[in-house]
């Protein structure tokens, strides 16, 4: 089964990918997260899916894989601050199956795969993975590790698109900004609604 959700007037389904920037404003702590989200390239500092039913999430951070519930539909990560250990605020969201040319019925199992996978490695309690430069363990999993390795048996590389770094070394770490630029995506609306930088979406 797949849900459908809003957060900060985008829409997403199960298996979409919510792409936030670290640290909040207003916050002490918020700016702590900020002035850490800086040592990773790119705009985007982490990524989670959306599983669903209402808000429910899955991400890997500090706890390791873990499932939280968003309340509402506004992303305002303070009060969830305790649970997940992280402070941050909504860029866009992400849609890796945006442009498959996949049927309806394709869609739906990869969207149900994709959920299996994410809620069995919050079973599994699996562990944060602090080595970046080794994604291809599933033992444990950084946040855009999680999401590349949760569409890849898909035939889905979410790391194969724009490069934040031209450090071949580097190039072995899976960044959320990868996630961000290899998907169609949406922002999150500015002030005045209009959307800033969206990218072609069907």
């Amino acid at each position: 089964m797949s849900y459908q959700h809003r957060f900060n007037g985008l829409t997403l389904r199960t298996g979409d990918i919510l792409c936030t920037r670290n640290g909040v404003p207003g916050s002490l702590f918020g700016e702590l997260w900020r002035l850490l989200g800086r040592l990773v390239p790119g705009e985007i500092d982490h990524c989670a899916i959306y599983i669903g039913p209402g808000g429910r999430c899955v991400e890997s951070g500090a706890r390791g894989v873990i499932a939280f519930t968003m309340p509402g539909t506004v992303w305002e990560a303070g009060p969830l601050g305790d649970e997940r250990l992280l402070l941050d605020e909504l860029v866009g969201v992400a849609y890796p199956l945006a442009r498959r040319g996949l049927s309806d019925v394709e869609e739906q199992r990869v969207r149900e795969a994709v959920a299996a996978f994410c809620l069995d490695h919050v079973q599994q309690r699996t562990p944060y993975n602090p080595n970046f430069f080794n994604a291809d363990t599933d033992g444990a999993l950084y946040c855009s590790q999680l999401v590349y390795k949760a569409y890849l048996p898909h035939g889905i590389d979410l790391n194969s698109g724009a490069r934040v770094t031209g450090d071949s070394l580097a190039r072995r770490i899976v960044f959320p900004e990868d996630i961000w630029h290899t998907c169609a995506g949406r922002r999150v609306a500015l002030k005045g609604g209009r959307m800033a930088g969206d990218r072609a979406l069907p």
